[in-house]
């Protein structure tokens, strides 16, 4: 998500806190659902906008080591639930404190089906604080987004609710609505139906997704469409869809997808869903990275770099398409993983398209934006809540960015996307700090393990210490750190590369030099 990605947005999150709605998500995971692995959600449900409201079932394979005598979901108690099946027969069920308990038969089953309803929670301030937000577009059609990435996927089904869990096989979608409106939704169209004054789009994805990824957008939609040829060589669909009184910006966001789509894959390696779809579906609030049908609610505002039009929110949500849906975290604690490396992606294209001096501009405005007041990484088992602040995004980037400057490009873009490649990390399987600490070390052979220590778990930052030392000489120091690492200065013959760390330094310059011009590195001057 992009939360802190404007300053001018820090309003709307304190305006969030201040809600009662309070759905978190994360934490421990539940020792009852520890036991269980989900395979995949079948999501049938009817949208029904006049009253707001949503009915239907869910019905969940899963698989376990032992046999279970409680099957443990998360759903708000805001919907109903009516009956739950298991080999089409009825079980006990308890449903409340969100929490919806389900005593199984005597059977290896591995699969349940739960039926439940009510009127959809009202997102307070979208995306995040999410929930549902129903509106009338400007040709009075009805226009419904959902977001969930603050409360997760029980806001509107029934699920194993923690990032730890994905459906390894995937999810289905049926999603029914009153004509004339279409349903935008995960992975592949795979069927559309008509009975009477409704309509049911079938929707299938065969990838793990997050839960809180799985969505669906309703709305009276135009529809733009080409095919991208991904650096893999595969031709994957690509769509927008806006509403009808934009349809006139649909084939400029196309392009402009497409763009985005391959300055990614340049650096991050080949589209990580080629079997689905490239897409985007205008939603009535700024924006969210749900996999393969991105949020777009940025208004079609636009920047011009190099050759280029730019829109920030449609790139950065999809740069989640490689950090956040394909290399995903367990654990909230590692979100920055999400969030630091997506923004970093978003500097590559200033770097890409406008070139180094647009580059390194964005990367001093951003920088001037960190706070330093929680570490990136937070405890383990932490919260959504806890986890999501500002420097996640900023400070996260500018420590990849960091790297870079330490690592230099020969070693680190193909580290990265190396590290975006690599099947230890991807889908199914959830991704650490740690594993990408020691991944960056592994891959370029160098201890950055006192850099990561400072600059992911703590606070603090090298302060910078420069002295005159006779008529043309300086003693240049980093104290409060008891490491070294290359810095760039520049001095009156010209840029030099030294390692600077708590002993001083001597250079020779006849002007007072400038540690760190390009700012490569975080530090107290």
């Amino acid at each position: 998500m992009m939360k802190y990605l404007c300053s001018t947005l820090l309003f709307f999150l304190i305006v969030g806190t201040l809600s009662a709605q309070n759905w978190d998500w994360g934490g421990p995971i539940d020792p009852i659902q520890a036991k269980m692995k989900i395979r995949h959600y079948r999501l049938e449900l009817e949208l029904i906008p006049e009253s707001q409201s949503i009915q239907g079932s869910n019905t969940i394979t899963f698989s376990t080591e032992e046999k279970l005598d409680t099957l443990r979901f998360q759903l708000i108690d805001e919907y109903e639930v009516s009956r739950v099946l298991m080999e089409g027969k009825g079980v006990a069920f308890f449903h409340q404190n969100d929490i919806l308990d389900i005593i199984p038969t005597d059977c290896t089953c591995d699969q349940v089906q739960i039926f439940y309803g009510g009127k959809t929670p009202i997102a307070i301030n979208p995306p995040w604080t999410g929930g549902f937000t129903w509106k009338i577009d400007q040709l009075e059609n009805h226009w419904m987004g959902l977001s969930s990435q603050g409360e997760g996927a029980k806001i509107f089904m029934p699920a194993l609710d923690h990032p730890s869990s994905e459906p390894s096989e995937g999810a289905e979608l049926i999603l029914t609505a009153p004509k004339p409106y279409f349903v935008a939704s995960n992975g592949r169209l795979i069927q559309t139906q008509e009975q009477g004054d409704k309509v049911t789009y079938t929707w299938s994805t065969a990838y793990p997704i997050n839960n809180y990824n799985l969505n669906f957008t309703l709305g009276a939609f135009h529809e733009a469409k080409t095919e991208f040829k991904s650096s893999s060589g595969k031709l994957i669909p690509m769509h927008v869809w806006v509403l009808q009184e934009n349809r006139s910006h649909a084939d400029e966001l196309l392009e402009i997808l497409k763009t985005s789509a391959a300055t990614h894959e340049k650096y991050f390696g080949a589209f990580p869903f080629p079997e689905d779809k490239i897409a985007v579906v205008e939603t009535p609030y700024l924006g969210m990275e749900h996999q393969t049908i991105n949020a777009y609610g940025n208004n079609f505002q636009y920047i011009q770099l190099g050759n280029e039009d730019y829109d920030w929110l449609l790139h950065h949500e999809l740069g989640h398409e490689w950090f956040g849906n394909k290399v995903s975290v367990g654990d909230w604690a590692d979100m920055w993983i999400h969030e630091g490396l997506t923004a970093y992606g978003d500097w590559l294209f200033f770097w890409e398209h406008g070139g180094p001096e647009a580059y390194f501009t964005k990367v001093k405005r951003e920088a001037r934006g960190i706070l330093h007041e929680k570490p990136v990484v937070s405890p383990p088992n932490s919260t959504e809540e806890t986890a999501y602040h500002s420097d996640i995004y900023t400070k996260g980037a500018m420590i990849i960015h960091s790297l870079r400057g330490i690592l230099g490009d020969d070693i680190f873009f193909p580290m990265l996307k190396a590290f975006a490649e690599d099947e230890r990390f991807t889908y199914q399987n959830r991704v650490t700090t740690k594993d990408f600490t020691d991944f960056v070390q592994a891959f370029s052979g160098k201890d950055l393990q006192a850099f990561f220590d400072l600059y992911l778990f703590s606070t603090d930052l090298p302060q910078l210490k420069l002295s005159k030392k006779g008529k043309s000489g300086y003693a240049i120091s980093l104290k409060e750190i008891d490491f070294s690492m290359p810095v760039e200065i520049q001095t009156s013959e010209g840029l030099i590369r030294v390692e600077l760390g708590p002993s001083p330094v001597e250079i020779n310059s006849s002007t007072l030099p400038e540690v760190d011009p390009k700012g490569w590195i975080m530090m107290k001057k």
